[in-house]
């Protein structure tokens, strides 16, 4: 993980991200920096913001295959076909969280944080796409959550 939390001003270890944007940019940054470079994600995360709506959850949850095009053809991002369809996929379970529980901070609290997190890993895999042990891990580091490092 960045050892310089100034410089990629997305890691939230005082406090819990602002609202349910913060998390979603979170995730999102969590799926794409899977196998990657920590630089090359914080270089292009400008970008990345630009190219999805400032991460708004309504308006990327509503993106279509002209919006996939338009991602999978914008050189200024990484252009991975399913990165940017689970961030669509993702994005779409964040507006039934919200309706479900109303925010991802009071569904966050309702899951049982026990043995390190174990069960959190396992609800998020199977909740979101492309959320692995490993992406879940940096996701819930990075979100304040105290979760402790494992090999």
């Amino acid at each position: 993980m960045p050892e310089d939390n100034a410089r990629t001003g997305w890691f939230f270890r005082d406090g819990a991200p602002p609202d349910d944007n913060a998390y979603f940019e979170n995730m999102t940054r969590c799926v794409f920096q899977a196998s990657l470079t920590w630089k090359l994600i914080a270089d292009r995360w400008p970008n990345f913001k630009k190219a999805f709506k400032d991460f708004n959850i309504e308006i990327v949850a509503d993106f279509d295959e002209d919006d996939i095009g338009r991602l999978l053809s914008d050189s200024s991002i990484l252009r991975n076909r399913a990165k940017i369809e689970a961030t669509l996929v993702n994005a779409i379970v964040f507006v039934k969280i919200k309706e479900e529980i109303d925010t991802f901070r009071n569904y966050m609290d309702t899951l049982d944080k026990s043995e390190n997190y174990r069960f959190v890993k396992k609800e998020l895999a199977k909740r979101f796409s492309r959320m692995g042990p490993k992406s879940a891990m940096v996701f819930l580091y990075s979100i304040g959550e105290d979760i402790k490092h494992e090999d």
